[in-house]
This record gives structure tokens, C-alpha cells and sequence, in this order.
């Protein structure tokens, strides 16, 4: 079967590859004022297959240029999911007296068969001399080799400035290991993490822990990804809020959080090298379906850049994630359409062809709907339930959905916030979808696939309604 070009699908300002498959973000990296985004990607086909970091760049994490193919499978397996870090002091020694490279850890990875029934994940490394353009593979690969465990991947490095080394989180199938080391090639196990907390409905990946500050205190954020089970089904992200002393992880709490309550936003990690700032990023969809999306000649998106910060709620810290202030800024850069009239809301929406940003303001003690709809019949809907304190997207009768059983569905979300005002962003990307309550305190991030784009809005109770565009 011939499949069709679907550009009604391919949205403006998220990444995506110009063609075939796209998953994890990997390598994420900030150096000589540019944001790297590796990705894992399979340039021969729009389904899953060997594994190669592709690479796209921005310098305002709104407009992404993409590159060259950074890392290609070799004899010791493919290019799996991994980090980049800038090595400022050649801890590494790979780059030349008075140089200082980018260095890539990541995950080699053989198949099952081609293993012969061994352990055939492990750690890897290559370098950058030309900010990232160009890698070359060191000669002593791998540096970690697996400790006979099926699921051992993902190494997510940091500079720890306590201990004065670098740490490596590693997923290993049930938990996460943490490793250290002076070099960046030879690493100690220092403790492991998780086996008897959190979310185990699948096999954890995508590990990544980072410092953020509360009320004045350093608080660590450990993020897992986990393959199914999520709060809608399928592949979700938990995390985890705690102490690290270098050495070991605590959590602080026992209840599983979910950094995101929609479907759609899986194996996010952070950008290195931002101080002061934490930038994440996450491959919007869900294993359940990613290989059956309707979209051609790509398969794969990323959800916005992300600001992670932590906000105390009923004396606890929770995880918020409001947009990047670069795109929060973009979009305040672009003209507002103030809605009046239904008419008038409809006409902004049509003429954004379903590429814009909705803000809506409530009072949190009253219920609300919003309802976009096209010429098709289809129908989006997000709801707010006072009573229950809950969100709700609909997208069971939103466009195609054929491909998947599970994929017409509602979900869920609370509201932890607690003030009486209710502010909501919607980013609305052809077919990715973005609602953000409350600076990112509660989230739903979901795909639809409309058969037309959206070109009717209808309100439901009192609620406030801003157009713009990019």
C-alpha cells in the first residue's frame, strides 16, 4: 500500500524529522549558544528498526534545523538512548592538550539474537571536537559493560560539583543504578535505586536526575520512564523528589507522581549545561501506538520545551512544567486575538489553521468546557470539574482513530493548585495538543488526528478565551 502525505498533520513549532521514525530525545545539550536535540531515529523506515542519533539544533528552542545523521550502528550494535556533556577540563582526555570536546555517553545495544542470550546492553562513548557536527567513537568501547542484567541502558551523566566527578543514572530493567567516575570511561557502581517504589506496570528507562531549589533548599528530581502502566495506559514518566548526597538517592515520598497526566509524553530528559535553568524535552506518543500514527512521509514529534521547577503545594514539593520562556516569549511577541463572540473566536482559530495558543481564565469554583470542532464532525473537548478538582480531555470523537483500539479515549487529570483562579494553555499544533494548567502544575499532553483542521470553538460556562499565533 502506497501511503499518502499527510502535511494537514505536520505542525509549525514542534520538531519533527522531515521523514521516517523518531523516538527518544537524546544528547540534549546546550554549547556556544546553540540547544542540541539528538533523537533516536531510523532513517530507512517510518516504523522502529536500528537505531542512529539524528540531530537537530535551535538557537531559541522554537526554530530547529536538523543535520546530519550524528551516530551510526556498528559491530558492537546499535545507537540506543544516551546524554551528552560538555568536558570542559578534558577530564576525559579525548580531545587534544587545551581542547575540550563534547562527549556523548550512550547505550550500545545488540539485539536478543544477535546476543545469543547474554547480556547485550552497554555503555558507550564518542566525541565532539566541532560542537557537535561530527563524532567519533572511542577505541575502548564500552566503558560499562552490562553486570548481567537483560534491561541496561540509558545513561543519563552529570557533573556532581560536591564530589567533584561525574554520576551516571542507569536504567536496569527495574530500577535505577547510579555510577561515578573521574574520567568519564572508568565508572563505579555507587548504589541503586527503586526496585520497591514507583510505578513498575513496565520496564523503566530513560533515567535522569537533576538539582532544583525550593524555598531557598537544593531538592533532587529523579525522572523514570516506564514502557506501560501510565496513568492513561501505555508508556508514562514518573518522578521522584528527594535528597542526593553523590553517592545514593532518597526519596522523600512514597505515593507514585506522574510528571504528565496525558498519554503522550514519554522518555523526556533535560538539556546539560544550562546553569540555572533545568530544559526539558519529551518524544510525544505512546508506545501503545507510535508505530500505527497517521502520519507521512514522518513518524514522531517532541512536545514543547519545558521549564522543570518545583512548587510547593499542601507542604509538599511537586514537579511543575510550564513551557520554556523562550516559546512563552515567542508567543507574547505575536499578536492577540481577545475573544468576544463565539463567531469571532471561530474566525481566529480558522485562520491559524489549527497552529496557535489558547489561554482560558476561570474561576476555579465553577465548571467550564471548550469545544473545537471542524467541518468534519469531529470534536475536541477539555472539561474542569469543580467538584472533583479534575481536567479532562476528550478525544474520542476527535478525527482518526481507527488504528489503534485504545487511542479514542478521555483522560484525566487533578488540579494541585489551590488558588481560585484557573489559568489553562492550550497549544494547539495540528495534531499535537499541549494544555497546561497553573504554570504547569497539571498537564495533559495528547496527539488527535482531525479530518480537517479545527475551524469551531464552543463554550460551555464562563470562561475567557485568548487567541495567538506565532
Amino acid at each position: 500500500m502506497t501511503l499518502q502525505d499527510t502535511p494537514q498533520h505536520r505542525p509549525a513549532y514542534h520538531f519533527t524529522p522531515q521523514a521516517h521514525w523518531m523516538n527518544d530525545p537524546n544528547g540534549l545539550v546546550f554549547h556556544e549558544g546553540v540547544y542540541h536535540l539528538f533523537f533516536q531515529y531510523h532513517p530507512h523506515s517510518s516504523v522502529w528498526g536500528p537505531m542512529h542519533w539524528g540531530h537537530a539544533s535551535s538557537r531559541d528552542l522554537v526554530h530547529w534545523q536538523e543535520h546530519a545523521i550524528a551516530l551510526e550502528p556498528d559491530e558492537l550494535g546499535m545507537i540506543f538512548s544516551g546524554s551528552v556533556v560538555f568536558d570542559a577540563h578534558n577530564s576525559s582526555g579525548l580531545a587534544p592538550q587545551g581542547q575540550a570536546p563534547l562527549v556523548a555517553v550512550f547505550t550500545h545495544s545488540h539485539t536478543a539474537t544477535e546476543a545469543q542470550g547474554s547480556p547485550h546492553q552497554h555503555q558507550s562513548l564518542a566525541w565532539s571536537l566541532d560542537a557537535g557536527t561530527t563524532w567519533q567513537k572511542y577505541q575502548g568501547n564500552p566503558v560499562l559493560e552490562s553486570p548481567g542484567l537483560k534491561d541496561f541502558r540509558d545513561p543519563k551523566v552529570f557533573w556532581h560539583e560536591t564530589t567533584a566527578r561525574w554520576v551516571m543514572s542507569v536504567a536496569c530493567g527495574d530500577h535505577i543504578a547510579f555510577y561515578a567516575s573521574m574520567d568519564l570511561k572508568n565508572w563505579s557502581l555507587e548504589s541503586r535505586f527503586g526496585q520497591a517504589l514507583g510505578a513498575h506496570g513496565g520496564v523503566w528507562e530513560c533515567p535522569d536526575l537533576v538539582a532544583l531549589t525550593l524555598n531557598g533548599r537544593e531538592r533532587w528530581v529523579l525522572l523514570v520512564s516506564v514502557t506501560a502502566g501510565g496513568p492513561q495506559g501505555g508508556s508514562a514518566t514518573q518522578y521522584f523528589v528527594g535528597d542526593f548526597d553523590g553517592r545514593m538517592f532518597t526519596a522523600e515520598h512514597a505515593d507514585v507522581r506522574w510528571l504528565d497526566w496525558g498519554p503522550d509524553n514519554y522518555a523526556g530528559v533535560t538539556w546539560s549545561n544550562t546553569p540555572g535553568r533545568c530544559l526539558f524535552i519529551g518524544w510525544m506518543s505512546n508506545w501503545l501506538y507510535a508505530a500505527k500514527l497517521p502520519t507521512f512521509p514522518w513518524r514522531g514529534a517532541m512536545t514543547l520545551p519545558r521549564e522543570l521547577q518545583l512548587r510547593e503545594v499542601d507542604g509538599h514539593a511537586w514537579l511543575c512544567t510550564p513551557v520554556a520562556a523562550e516559546v512563552e516569549s515567542a508567543f507574547q511577541e505575536s499578536s492577540v486575538v481577545q475573544i468576544h463572540t463565539s463567531a469571532d473566536l471561530s474566525q481566529a482559530l480558522a485562520n491559524s489553521q489549527g497552529r496557535c495558543r489558547l489561554t482560558l481564565t476561570a474561576d476555579a469554583a465553577a465548571p467550564w468546557a471548550l469545544v473545537l470542532s471542524n467541518a468534519h464532525g469531529d470534536r475536541w473537548c477539555l472539561r474542569y470539574n469543580p467538584e472533583t478538582r479534575q481536567f479532562g480531555v476528550d478525544r474520542t470523537m476527535a478525527g482518526q482513530s481507527d488504528f489503534h483500539p485504545e487511542f479514542a479515549a478521555c483522560h484525566m487529570a487533578p488540579r494541585l493548585a489551590r488558588s481560585s483562579v484557573l489559568r489553562l494553555q492550550v497549544y494547539l499544533d495540528a495534531c499535537l495538543m499541549e494544555t497546561i494548567a497553573d504554570d504547569g502544575l497539571s498537564v495533559i499532553t495528547s496527539l488527535s488526528f482531525p479530518s480537517s483542521a479545527w475551524t469551531g470553538i464552543e463554550r460551555e460556562g464562563n470562561v475567557d478565551i485568548s487567541l495567538q499565533t506565532l
